[in-house]
């Protein structure tokens, strides 16, 4: 299948597939130092045709599924005597590297780096298995600078990550107000600054930026230093509903071990049907998973309106991944790519089938 990959002007990209030294900085098979409560195999269970499963995600209210299917033992359950082993990443770019290299096996990840990492491949690496989450993004500002939306112009406004996937959503929609910023410096009417989650907080203090267009929970935490949500990305989307998580797996790890894969996507769906079966329960456990991941829980304030903007749900939604790859053409982030085959929805289905759910589709984008 030939794919046409993305410029090669975009500097992270390459430099996750030129200078692997560097992978380490970037978190790559950073697994954490504590399994935020995963449960063991059980003695004596029986394996599945592969030992262990090599799992990533970030420490992310987004990655909802993963932090709490992790911590609940959902994930587990499902594996029976094959043990799962958690990796964490702060990146979309060293998760994919990290599939790539055998790392990990499945992970849970933007859309843009997924699409991404299979154009980069020729559409060799990976497939887009299942949905995990929708929503969960907001552009926060700080009210004293900017009043209105026609404001954010001559302003900072931070993305977490170049061409990461909220980077993409915010150069597309200052394209669609008809302003014009380079995508490669961020220069321009509306001045982009691509800045770590972590930090960005921080940086919203100081006043080195005026606001920022990112997931949750940092959008949340904006809002607790004084920010005020000026937009939610939902509502630039029908239905209010766009991917902000995908799974991924290896197309070598899906080949040799569908069994696996399956067991992988029950516990997900699983996961997700507790998640909103039980809420308030839910938001406990990602938070107590994040506090073993990261050393500190968020407090209520964050953590109590960032829940509530995130759906968890199994649907890829593959048609809004469509259009995020159209966006990031637009952008100049990427050249037309071929995403021919990037899904391969066949395992999800037949779990949801036995769930007694509805199939999902994947928008003319899957495997034959």
């Amino acid at each position: 299948m030939s794919a046409a990959r993305p410029r090669t002007t975009l500097r992270t990209l390459a430099a996750v597939a030129a200078l692997p030294l560097l992978l380490t900085a970037c978190g790559y098979g950073s697994e954490s130092n504590d399994d935020g409560g995963q449960a063991k195999a059980a003695s004596g269970a029986k394996k599945l045709s592969a030992d262990s499963v090599k799992i990533g995600y970030f420490p992310n209210l987004t990655h909802g599924t993963a932090l709490v299917g992790v911590q609940k033992g959902l994930l587990q359950k499902e594996l029976g005597g094959t043990q799962i082993k958690p990796s964490t990443f702060n990146a979309g770019p060293s998760e994919i590297e990290a599939l790539n290299a055998g790392s990990i096996d499945i992970g849970w990840i933007g859309p843009s780096p997924a699409i991404n990492g299979y154009t980069k491949s020729q559409g060799k690496s990976l497939r887009i298995i299942g949905g995990s989450a929708s929503g969960g993004v907001k552009l926060v500002v700080n009210p004293k600078k900017i009043k209105s939306l026609d404001d954010l112009k001559g302003k900072k406004i931070a993305t977490p990550q170049f061409g990461n996937t909220q980077d993409v959503a915010f150069l597309n929609w200052i394209a669609e107000k008809g302003w014009k910023v380079d995508a490669q410096s961020g220069k321009g009417d509306v001045s982009v600054v691509r800045s770590d989650n972590k930090i960005t907080p921080d940086a919203y203090k100081s006043g080195s930026i005026d606001g920022a267009w990112v997931p949750e929970p940092t959008a949340s935490k904006l809002v607790s230093e004084g920010g005020k949500v000026i937009l939610d990305e939902a509502d630039l989307w029908p239905d209010k509903k766009f991917v902000i998580t995908n799974i991924i797996v290896s197309q070598k790890f899906l080949k040799e071990h569908p069994d696996v894969v399956e067991a992988v996507l029950r516990g997900s769906v699983k996961t997700n049907k507790w998640i909103n079966a039980n809420p308030e329960k839910a938001k406990a456990s990602a938070n107590a998973a994040l506090q073993k991941l990261s050393g500190k829980a968020l407090p209520a304030k964050v953590i109590d309106p960032a829940w509530k903007s995130i759906d968890f749900l199994d649907d890829p939604l593959a048609s809004t991944l469509d259009s995020e790859a159209k966006h990031a053409v637009k952008s100049g982030l990427l050249e037309q790519p071929d995403l021919k085959g990037i899904y391969d929805l066949k395992p999800l289905n037949k779990v949801l089938k036995a769930e007694g759910e509805d199939g999902v589709d994947d928008a003319g984008l899957g495997t034959k």
